[in-house]
């Protein structure tokens, strides 16, 4: 009766922290652009460059994040330092607003948000078990995007009176509430060796060892897998930042009124698309639905040059809604299944999450330099071509992670050698 009661709870409070960390794990996102472009003066190329800075502050954290994740059985009490850390340095900008200043308050939040995506997952898989995680993660995106949703409207709207500074303090409100639902989430829910994706039933009453960190380099599909993740995110993350740049430089008064438009809208669409990967992966496939979203990015990219219409970039960012929303549900599903029973599920999240961060940080490097020497459209048929690369490579590399789960649950890789060999090392 109380383990239940305990589920439920946890349900709830997951459901609030996904809501309200929405905005915070993120810190500034797409409107510190707009920002630095309008109220700074900074040029493309420059904001470019210091995005890339401060998402090099975040691979370097991601590795160590996921272990660390692994390792302690403080699992909400790291979110809640990680929340702290990421308002304070945000709210700090205005007050700085030079380069190196900003590049260090930028790197440290990256560096501090690193945390949630594992943190999240591990709580989920630990409360939940993994028969229900597909399902878990689903929701947990669901909550994240409406939360990101609702963020991005209230930004919007009182941007157009206040000016681009008021994200600032709505960071500052989301952070507040995020702390209070994270304390929420039952302790005594949480099983801390079940979360580190280390066997499959609360039941067991033999532990396994962790397997050897080697893991993480011998895992033929989780290799692939990391390289498809940094060609999504050299070809994605740089296309919302570009869109907001051109909305800015046309009409400066409603920048950040359009970019907010532009998150709603995305974030409005990658609802359903999580919750679809919630009901129906287990049973259509994890690799097709990654697929999918690979697939959502040339097209998405051809399409923005087509017109400097607002509604009509507004329009193509619903776009963006299916492939990041299928993208945020599936990855720490297929993680999950790779390194199920192993120990590592964590650190492995951390290893994707920082092949994901090269992508991004390449990506708004690249966009940037590509604006500069040949404008806007040019820059986006470049990463809608790095994501064509990306589909042809996951369609024929990577193999499909839900079938290996099923067939070879304590051998999640396809290698002669068992985790027992591994986890010796």
């Amino acid at each position: 009766m109380s383990e239940n009661a305990d589920q439920r709870g946890a349900d709830r409070a997951l459901d609030a922290a996904n809501f309200f960390l929405a905005d915070v794990r993120d810190g500034l996102g797409p409107y510190l652009a707009v920002y630095l472009l309008t109220e700074q003066r900074w040029d493309e190329a420059r904001i470019g460059l210091l995005m890339s800075i401060a998402t090099i502050a975040g691979i370097v954290a991601q590795t160590p994040a996921g272990a660390l994740i692994d390792a302690t059985r403080g699992k909400r009490l790291v979110m809640v330092a990680a929340a702290i850390l990421v308002t304070t340095s945000s709210l700090l900008l205005p007050v700085w607003p030079s380069f190196w200043p900003v590049a260090i308050s930028q790197g440290i939040a990256q560096a501090a948000a690193v945390v949630f995506p594992p943190a999240i997952a591990a709580v989920s898989l630990g409360i939940f078990g993994h028969r229900a995680f597909t399902a878990r993660i689903g929701r947990n995106e669901t909550f994240n995007h409406a939360g990101n949703a609702v963020a991005a409207a209230i930004a919007g709207v009182t941007a157009y009176w206040f000016g681009p500074s008021v994200v600032f303090y709505l960071l500052a409100a989301m952070a507040l509430a995020s702390l209070v639902s994270i304390l929420c989430i039952p302790e005594s829910a949480i099983d801390h060796d079940l979360a580190r994706g280390l066997h499959d039933s609360k039941a067991c009453e033999a532990r396994e060892q962790p397997s050897g960190l080697s893991i993480l380099l011998t895992c033929r599909p989780l290799l692939v897998f990391a390289i498809c993740v940094v060609l999504f995110h050299l070809s994605n993350a740089a296309m919302l930042p570009l869109v907001g740049q051109k909305l800015a430089l046309g009409d400066k008064r409603l920048g950040t009124s359009l970019m907010s438009a532009c998150i709603v809208a995305a974030q409005i669409v990658m609802v359903p698309f999580a919750m679809l990967v919630g009901v129906r992966a287990d049973r259509w496939g994890h690799k097709r639905f990654f697929l999918a979203a690979l697939l959502i990015l040339p097209i998405r990219g051809a399409l923005y040059i087509l017109s400097d219409n607002p509604l009509w970039l507004v329009g193509v960012q619903l776009l963006d809604g299916v492939g990041a929303g299928i993208f945020g549900a599936i990855l720490p599903v297929i993680v999950a299944d790779l390194m199920r029973n192993t120990g590592r599920f964590n650190v492995a999240q951390g290893a994707i999450i920082t092949a994901q961060s090269i992508g991004a940080a390449l990506s708004t490097t690249l966009a940037g330099l590509v604006v500069v020497g040949a404008g806007y459209s040019a820059a986006f048929l470049t990463l809608g071509t790095v994501a064509a690369i990306g589909a042809v490579f996951c369609a024929f590399a990577l193999p499909e992670t839900r079938q290996i789960a099923d067939t070879a649950p304590h051998s999640p890789w396809k290698t002669t050698r068992p985790a027992s060999a591994i986890a010796a090392e």
